[in-house]
């Protein structure tokens, strides 16, 4: 079954622009989308000022509007949220489902499909890095007109894998809080010696060569990588790869991005592809004297982001660099306390990278049946 055209804006609204007034509280900003879902920025007991932006509530979906963000399709359903909340519109588009015209989370999956995905980014303008899809095109996208009723069991099918993906999280989450509370159990109650993060581990140990004989490389930039998490992995041949994939990955290495520290983008490497190359632009820990296992908790423990903070430098892009890693206190315990929290830790970081993997295939799956619903290929 093949559906007529319609454009966009016939099945969503764009909430219009609102002005926020500076100093006024808000609760919740949004930071970043992972896994179709939204990462806020905890704002409690200080002010913040965002400049103006739409509101968005549950049912709504938050469109990265930004490069490289919407080329990773950072794309997100708001769910969960008791008010509504006010955000900065340079970074993201709201679409709002019509009602009794769209269903919201059909509205969703259909943002996330080329459909209104590549003609979002072609229609990106603005200075290099930071370009901005236009609202106007994304209004004239076309789109197929399909009925209310088969609106929502398209949605439904693909609700299906996207609710066993966020069951795998919840025991993803589980697993890491699993971890930790054990590491900050041997903090409390064990002597501690302070010591160089270099006296353990070494900072960007290995880099790609130019003579490699790699023929495709799997790459990881910066906006990949969320908390604990490597989102994406962009395939290149070789010679069309960017200038900064450099950083050679390897089982058990902890990556962290030197930029915007705040937003904790780090992640523990497990059991990578022999062709998996990061950006320069992270920091690339390898231990070599202590148990990754703790080592990962320690450069990722809020002290550790505290200080990383700290010493970053620059005022649109505050960044570290690697010495600053190199450099930086940490407090370990004896080594035969380390060892044997990674004998009890390893398995649960091995049961998460499993989950993780399902995790891949279940999104690889709904991805390849999303187009295929979407054009009336496969009937519902």
């Amino acid at each position: 079954m093949s559906w007529d055209k319609i454009a966009f804006s016939e099945l969503v609204e764009f909430p219009p622009k609102i002005s926020l007034e500076k100093n006024e509280l808000y609760d919740n900003i949004p930071m970043d989308v992972i896994d179709g879902g939204i990462k806020y920025i905890q704002e409690i007991n200080k002010r913040v000022y965002t400049g103006g932006g739409a509101k968005f509530g549950n049912g709504d979906t938050i469109f990265a509007r930004i490069t490289p963000c919407l080329e990773n399709g950072k794309i997100a359903k708001v769910k969960g949220l008791e008010k509504e909340v006010g955000f900065g519109s340079t970074e993201f588009f709201v679409f709002r489902a019509k009602e009794n015209i769209s269903d919201p989370d059909f509205i969703y999956y259909l943002a996330k499909t080329d459909l209104v995905r590549q003609p979002a980014i072609k229609s990106m303008v603005g200075a290099s890095g930071r370009q901005r899809a236009d609202k106007g095109v994304v209004e004239q996208v076309e789109v197929p007109n399909i009925p209310l009723t088969t609106q929502r069991k398209i949605a439904s099918i693909l609700s299906a894998y996207d609710e066993l993906i966020e069951n795998n999280l919840k025991r993803i989450k589980l697993l890491e809080e699993k971890a930790f509370v054990s590491y900050k159990g041997i903090v409390k109650s064990e002597k501690l010696e302070q010591i160089k993060l270099k006296e353990v581990a070494a900072v960007n140990e290995s880099s790609l060569k130019a003579n490699s004989n790699l023929e495709k490389l799997l790459y990881v930039e910066i906006s990949s990588v969320s908390t604990g998490s490597i989102d994406n992995k962009t395939e290149y041949d070789f010679k069309e790869a960017p200038g900064r994939a450099k950083r050679i990955l390897k089982h058990e290495d902890i990556i962290w991005s030197c930029v915007r520290p705040n937003r904790k983008s780090y992640s523990f490497v497990w059991m990578p592809e022999d062709n998996l190359i990061a950006s320069t632009g992270f920091a690339v820990i390898s231990a070599n004297e202590i148990p990754s296992t703790f080592l990962y908790q320690l450069t990722t423990s809020n002290e550790f982001v505290d200080y990383l903070e700290n010493h970053a430098k620059g005022a649109t892009y505050p960044a570290v660099t690697a010495k600053d890693f190199e450099e930086a206190f940490i407090n370990i315990p004896s080594k035969s306390t380390m060892k044997e929290y990674h004998k009890t830790t390893y398995p649960l970081f091995e049961l998460k990278h499993n989950l993780e993997k399902q995790n891949v295939k279940l999104r690889e799956a709904r991805d390849i049946l999303l187009p295929r619903l979407m054009s009336g290929e496969i009937e519902v």
